[in-house]
Order: structure tokens, then C-alpha cells, then sequence
């Protein structure tokens, strides 16, 4: 027997050979994970495209029986959303084990037929059965060779999904009433959960939602709503009507998470290619952010004189609310190498800024209350710049200067800074931090004396004291 203090030594050696382990698993699943979602958890892109085809997004649902009811609720969930787009019958895929290699090649080729953006995939309750190994053994369900063909096999269809640019929604299947088909689920699962993992697409576990307080199987449960419905059939395996709602609820809320995800990455400026830009704002728009586009020449059109008109200045005068890109030049004067002082022109730029920013950054401070002469508005645009504006003095109503155009060089001036720059801070204001502060009154002067001066004492008033009267 074990003393206490050798009981812990060993508790604690096994508690570090556990974490020691957990570690090691997880470097090992991310060196196995794929580039494309290594890609997306380090770079944080979207896991649905931010642009399918026409704007909307087609979405297929594959599986055996308990897909096709999944397709129905999915359907129903999606009617009223203009964004996606369901076919009006799901694939059928009874299962990978009876799936012979022609098989799968069929399953990639009529993939290939229309757009495909969203894949959920739902199987597996027809796959309980031994396989055969390509020398003709049985290979009994469960195995550790079986799980390493059918997670092969998973694999195939998942990889020719993500090659037609789909996002993968892999469904996990539910708890049902009969102990041994019950570790069988159990063990589909962990083989999907896996491969999900590996191959980069997104496992939806709904083993939980559909069992009691203890973890056991039961008809009924709460439907969306919160009240007590029948969710399973009679043969223990299947759902009713409310029940794949559920489900489908499940699938539904993983796949709109993802759409606005995508939404807010469509929304980043020159996030896509600049055909994709085009679709989603007008083409001025797209042009002003993308930088400077050739014009292609029209029929009958030089190409020389096409290129002159896309290059020439435009006036930056007509009104148009943009300001245009601006040169300016500054001389200073530096030490040279010579010892000697030297006068270096430096060029400063001021960069192109859209119609669009000018009017963001040019508005009234809130709303009422107009900024105060001299302050800066801050504006944070998407990519971590801040754009500054400067507020000018207004012209007084009905006066000819204001009805004359302002110069180029009287417009206000942005500056673009860099995330983390800190911006100048204005003498009064909160973030100003010298001290004494500007407009504080010195505080009142206290005159101290030496140790060697002797304090003053109150005079005496004999009068005072000859009123006292006198004990004895």
C-alpha cells in the first residue's frame, strides 16, 4: 500500500503525463489541419464566400433519409431569405459503405453541374455493417481498420465538396433508443468529429439536444418554442415534423452566423477583386477606392486617345465632393556629409480621399451641436487607419465670400494615421496632461519664518486685568 505522500507523487506525475499528452495531441492536430483552415483561423476569413455567383447562395443538402426530412425543415427556415437559394429536392447518399469507387467518381461529376456554396451532409444510420478489405477480409464495425476506411471515405466526399469552394456542414446524428445501435452512433460520430477536424469543415453535434436530464433517450423534449412535443418516431431513429424543425434550427444557426460573417467581410473595401467590388457598389465608387482604371477604348475609339482622357487631371472643381491627390514641396535645410549646410526639397503628398470619407468625416460632430473651431474629428475606417478632419471657420450667411470657391489649398486637409498613433492632444482638453495646467491659479503663497524668530505675543490690557477679582 501507498503512503499519502507517495499517493500524491504519483497523482501529480499522472495528472502532467495527461496534460503532457493533451499538448501533444493538439500540435499535432494543428499540423495536420489543412492550409485553407489554418488560413482562416489565423487571417479570420469568412468560412462561406463573401461573393457567390448573381449574389445568392445555393444550398444543397446530402444524406440518406433522415437528410431528407433535415431538406424539408431547411427549406421551410430559408423560404423567407432572399439570400439563399435550396434546390427543390435534396442529393440522396444512403451511405459510404455500399458506395463502390464509380460511385464516388458520380458523386464529384454531378457536383460539378451547377453552384454549389453551402453542403449539408447528414448519413450514416444505413452504415452499421461490415466492409470488405480490398483482399476480400470482413472488417467487423468499430474496428480500427473500419474507422480508417470509412474516415477515408468521408474524406472524398468532403474534399470534392471544398474543391467546388462549398462550405461543409457535417450534421452528427442523434441518440436513439436501442443500447447497441446507440455505441454505434456514438462511434460514427467520433469518426465525423474527426475528420471534421482534419479536413477543416464545421461538425454539428446534436447527440445532447435530443436526450433527457441523464443523458438517456426519450420521445419527447422541448420543440423551438420551449413547450413539451413529440420530437421522435416510434422506431426510436427518426424525428417527426418538429423534430427535424429542431434540427434544422441547429444547422440554420450555424449557417447565418456565417453569412453575416461573410456580409462583414464583403463590406471591407477592396476585400474582393475589383470585378467583385463592382457588383456590390457603383462602379464610381469601386474606381475612387481601387486607384486609378484604365478605361477600355469603345468601338471605333483610338486606344491612345482612351489612355490620354483615363489619365488626364481631373478638376478639382467640379463639385464633385472628392478631393484630389495633391503635390506640395517643403525645402529644408540639413548638415550634409561635408559638414556644410544643404537645402533637401522633400515632396509631401497628399493622397486621393473619396466622395464618401469627405462626407463622413466632414459632418457635424452629433447631432445639434456642431464641433468646435480648431478641433479634429476622428474617424476609424476598416483596416486599422483613423482619418483626421480639420474644422475651419464658417463664412457668415449671405456674404459674397461665401458664395466665392474655396482654393485647393484652403480645403481641409485629412491625415491618415497608423493604429496605435497617438494623435496630438489639445491644451485644456481631457487627454492633455501637463501640469500645472494653462488656465489653473497659482496657488497662494505661504510665508514661513525662521526657528530663530520669536512669535509675537498678544499685549496685555491692564484694565482687563485689574477687573479681575482676586482669590485669597
Amino acid at each position: 500500500m501507498l503512503d499519502g505522500s507517495a499517493r500524491r507523487r504519483v497523482t501529480s506525475l499522472v495528472a502532467g503525463l495527461v496534460a503532457g499528452l493533451a499538448i501533444g495531441f493538439s500540435l499535432l492536430a494543428a499540423a495536420l489541419l489543412p492550409s485553407t483552415a489554418r488560413a482562416q483561423n489565423e487571417w479570420g476569413a469568412s468560412y462561406i464566400t463573401p461573393f457567390p455567383e448573381d449574389d445568392v447562395y445555393r444550398l444543397k443538402v446530402f444524406g440518406d433519409a433522415m437528410a431528407e426530412g433535415v431538406f424539408g425543415a431547411l427549406t421551410e427556415a430559408f423560404r423567407s431569405d432572399s439570400r439563399v437559394r435550396l434546390p427543390n429536392s435534396y442529393d440522396r447518399v444512403n451511405g459510404f459503405i455500399r458506395m463502390r469507387p464509380e460511385d464516388f467518381a458520380r458523386f464529384e461529376e454531378s457536383i460539378k453541374k451547377e453552384p454549389l456554396h453551402i453542403a449539408v451532409i447528414m448519413l450514416g444510420t444505413s452504415d452499421r455493417v461490415a466492409l470488405r478489405a480490398p483482399d476480400g477480409r470482413r472488417v467487423n464495425v468499430g474496428s480500427d481498420e473500419w474507422k480508417e476506411e470509412y474516415g477515408r471515405r468521408v474524406d472524398r466526399i468532403t474534399r470534392a465538396l471544398k474543391r467546388r469552394g462549398a462550405a461543409v456542414y457535417w450534421v452528427g446524428l442523434p441518440i436513439v433508443s436501442r443500447s447497441d445501435m446507440n455505441e454505434d452512433v456514438r462511434m460514427l460520430n467520433s469518426v465525423f468529429r474527426e475528420r471534421a477536424l482534419l479536413n477543416g469543415i464545421k461538425f454539428i453535434d446534436i447527440y445532447e439536444a435530443f436526450a433527457d436530464e441523464l443523458g438517456q433517450y426519450t420521445q419527447y423534449g422541448p420543440d423551438l418554442t420551449g413547450k413539451q412535443r413529440l420530437l421522435r418516431s416510434g422506431d426510436g431513429i427518426y424525428f417527426t415534423t418538429v423534430g427535424y424543425r429542431k434540427v434544422a434550427y441547429f444547422v440554420e444557426r450555424e449557417i447565418k452566423r456565417d453569412l453575416i460573417q461573410a456580409k462583414n467581410e464583403r463590406d471591407i473595401p477592396l476585400a474582393g477583386s475589383e470585378a467583385e467590388q463592382r457588383r456590390i457598389s457603383p462602379k464610381a465608387q469601386a474606381d475612387e477606392w481601387a486607384g486609378t482604371v484604365q478605361r477600355a477604348p469603345q468601338e471605333g475609339e483610338n486606344s491612345a486617345a482612351a489612355k490620354a482622357s483615363a489619365s488626364a487631371p481631373q478638376n478639382s472643381d467640379s463639385g464633385s465632393g472628392a478631393l484630389k491627390a495633391e503635390n506640395s514641396k517643403v525645402a529644408i535645410k540639413i548638415a550634409g556629409a561635408s559638414g556644410k549646410e544643404e537645402a533637401v526639397t522633400i515632396e509631401i503628398l497628399r493622397p486621393a480621399i473619396p466622395e464618401s470619407i469627405v462626407a463622413l468625416v466632414s459632418r457635424q460632430h452629433s447631432q445639434g451641436h456642431s464641433a468646435q473651431i480648431g478641433d479634429n474629428i476622428p474617424e476609424t475606417l476598416p483596416g486599422g487607419v483613423t482619418v483626421l478632419s480639420s474644422i475651419t471657420p464658417g463664412l457668415a450667411a449671405g456674404s459674397q465670400a461665401q458664395r466665392r470657391r474655396l482654393a485647393p489649398t484652403q480645403s481641409p486637409f485629412f491625415k491618415v494615421l497608423v493604429k496605435g498613433e497617438r494623435i496630438p492632444p489639445k491644451p485644456g482638453r481631457a487627454d492633455d496632461f501637463t501640469w500645472p495646467p494653462p488656465d489653473s491659479a497659482p496657488p497662494p503663497r505661504i510665508e514661513r519664518r525662521s526657528q530663530s524668530s520669536p512669535i509675537p505675543l498678544p499685549k496685555r490690557n491692564p484694565q482687563a486685568a485689574e477687573a479681575q477679582p482676586s482669590h485669597g
